[in-house]
């Protein structure tokens, strides 16, 4: 499987660090259905944007996790590698 980091740019207005997390766990209980690990978030409040390392088969899979679970999809998608 490869790594993926996705970005979301702009998050709904009002949305907390506690809705990410909300969400986060909501990508755990979908995540094995599509062969996929979210690994990691990171939160910039400031800017509305979430950061997430996800490991999976493609980009797709990963992009699915979000769209069942909470309907938050990424604005970008890039393959990493952990240095």
């Amino acid at each position: 499987m490869a790594l993926y980091m996705d970005v979301h740019n702009e998050l709904p207005e009002g949305t907390t660090v506690g809705d990410v997390a909300g969400a986060h766990l909501a990508d755990l209980r979908v995540q094995q259905q599509y062969g996929v690990r979210y690994l990691h978030y990171w939160v910039d409040e400031d800017q509305g944007k979430v950061f997430c390392l996800v490991e999976a088969p493609d980009a797709a899979a990963a992009q699915a996790v979000h769209r069942e679970a909470h309907g938050l999809v990424a604005d970008e998608i890039y393959p990493v590698v952990q240095g």
